[in-house]
This record gives C-alpha cells, structure tokens and sequence, in this order.
C-alpha cells in the first residue's frame, strides 16, 4: 500500500474513531494535529503527502503523523510490492484490499453522499466481498432489484419513472395500516 492510500485510510478511520460517521477532511486533520499536537502543518502541504505529490516525509512529519493517528512510524512509508503486514489469508487480504478500494471509492464520490454512504457501508460489513456477490445475484435476477427498490426505498423507486413501482408501495403502505 502507497503512504498517500494509508494517509487516506487513516482519516476516514480517525473520523469513525471521532464518531463523526465520515473520513475527516484535509482541513479538519490539519487543524486536529495543530490543536492536539501543538504542531503547525498546513492543509497545502497535508494535501501534497495525501496526493503521493510528496512520497518521502521528514522525519518530523513521519513522527507527528504516527502520533496524531497513533500509528507507529514505520507505517507511514510506502510497503514494498506484495508486502503484507500480518500472517493474513488470501481471501482476508483480498478484503482488505476491497475495502481499501471501497473506501478510497466513497471519498471520490463525497459529492454524492447517498453513494458515498452506500460505499462505505459495504466496506465496513464483515463480508465487503458477499455482499458485493449477493448484489450481483439481485441485479441478475429478473425484476428483483426493482421489487427490492420498491420496497426498501419506495423515494428512490418514484425517482426512476416507473409509475408500477410507485403504486406497488402505495398499495402495499396501505395495506400495512390496515
């Protein structure tokens, strides 16, 4: 993993850590570190090292950030290709790297924030990569995927244009008070 991916990841966790339910932003780490650390660091420079426009830290940098994240500083250095830090099996380290994927998805999708909490709610389950599987069986299964959207999300269902599936809720929301 690249240092600019583990600076990434370390912000959504210290964000879910902060109970904020999102990655903290750039500015918000930034002024964290000044606030906690009694350290200057601008969000300029942050940006460059998140970017991998700055692969290399100073050790000063390398210190403050394992601090702030409570990471050792040997983390934030980029792993040599196919490294791995633990004993992990195939399948645990390929879900490692989905969730990875899912997450760095979620922040280039933070403008859509029905997207980005869709994505970030795969790669926090258990199983990122069943569910993931599950949803390829609901979209290949005829008509399950609007019966669903009907259903769990009759808003969403209204928003598609398809008049059938907006009446189905309506009828069976009636039906349920009943």
């Amino acid at each position: 993993m690249k240092l600019c991916d583990k600076i990434r990841y370390l912000r959504e966790v210290e964000g879910s850590l902060r109970g904020l339910g999102r990655a903290m932003t750039q500015g918000e780490v930034v002024k964290a570190i000044a606030a906690e650390m009694k350290a200057p660091m601008s969000q300029s420079y942050f940006s460059q090292i998140e970017s991998g426009a700055r692969p290399h830290l100073t050790n000063t940098t390398r210190l403050l950030l394992a601090k702030f994240f409570k990471v050792h500083p040997g983390y934030l250095v980029d792993d040599p290709e196919g490294y791995s830090a633990e004993l992990l099996s195939d399948v645990r380290g390929r879900e490692d790297k989905l969730d990875l994927w899912l997450v760095g998805g979620a922040e280039r999708f933070r403008r859509d924030p029905e997207l980005r909490r869709a994505l970030l709610a795969v790669a926090r389950h258990e199983d990122s990569r069943g569910c993931l599987l599950l949803l390829e069986s609901v979209l290949e299964t005829p008509k399950l995927a609007e019966r669903l959207l009907d259903v769990l999300r009759p808003e969403m269902a209204a928003k598609t244009g398809r008049p059938e599936l907006t009446k189905k809720s309506k009828l069976v929301k009636k039906g349920a008070k009943q």
